[in-house]
């Protein structure tokens, strides 16, 4: 089992370079939502391809690779200095692993590589989420661990969540009109996984106290085709 603790100390391994440097709050919170990605995909194929989409400096893809072996490694992420920040971190693991770099957007085809094995995207802001999912779909990617963050006016469904609210005469009591758009744009992004042949589910993997975005999609591509069109038709309703 993957702890907070060796996260901790592995982030501190292979980010912290001047000597009696810590690190800060932020990243000793998010040691504890690595370490619960960590143990969903730790039963995997070390030699498995692993994406970390949306990576910032990959913590969980360099961390994977530290603690549980992975030795494949593709990091796609937009900023350039982040990109730089991960090529040193991995110069600092001590073992060599082969790192794929892609500085550019998660929505873009030409960032992915083909048929990964296993994609995780931890707290991907925005619509950047529902990028990481088209893509890793046409990718054709055989898992996805994908924890969503922010549910901001870029969202793609947002705005149809945001209407039917109003069609349905929700109120405008900010939390209970809240959830239900997010409970709207979740299943929206549920089903367009099923559609494209994936089965899903969905949990909390840390307890809200960690982060209010707590929702894990863990997708399996299967292409069961009975389940594919009761998925696009309920997508359709949901769309309508």
């Amino acid at each position: 089992m993957i702890t907070s603790e060796a996260v901790e100390r592995a982030l501190h391994d292979l980010f912290i370079v001047a000597e009696g440097t810590k690190l800060r709050r932020e990243d000793r919170k998010k040691s504890v939502e690595v370490a619960a990605l960590l143990g969903e995909i730790e039963r995997h194929r070390k030699d498995a391809l692993l994406v970390d989409a949306a990576a910032g400096k990959a913590y969980v893809g360099l961390v994977g690779a530290a603690l549980l072996g992975f030795s494949r490694i593709h990091v796609i992420e937009r900023k350039a200095t982040r990109i730089a920040a991960c090529e040193a971190a991995a110069a600092r693991l001590g073992k060599r692993i082969e790192l794929g770099l892609a500085a550019g957007d998660v929505g873009d085809s030409a960032c992915w590589p083909e048929a990964p094995e296993v994609v995780v995207a931890l707290h991907a802001c925005g619509a950047a989420s529902d990028a990481i999912l088209d893509a890793a779909s046409r990718a054709g990617a055989k898992w996805m661990y994908v924890v969503p963050c922010c549910y901001a006016a870029s969202v793609p469904f947002a705005a149809a969540a945001e209407a039917k609210a109003d069609a349905l005469g929700m109120p405008r009591q900010a939390e209970v009109r809240r959830r239900f758009i997010l409970s709207l744009v979740d299943a929206e992004r549920a089903l367009r996984l099923e559609a494209a042949g994936y089965e899903v589910t969905i949990t909390a993997f840390v307890p809200p106290t960690v982060t209010p975005h707590n929702l894990l999609f863990r997708a399996r591509r299967v292409r069961e085709p009975g389940r594919m069109r009761e998925a696009a038709a309920r997508l359709a309703r949901l769309r309508a």
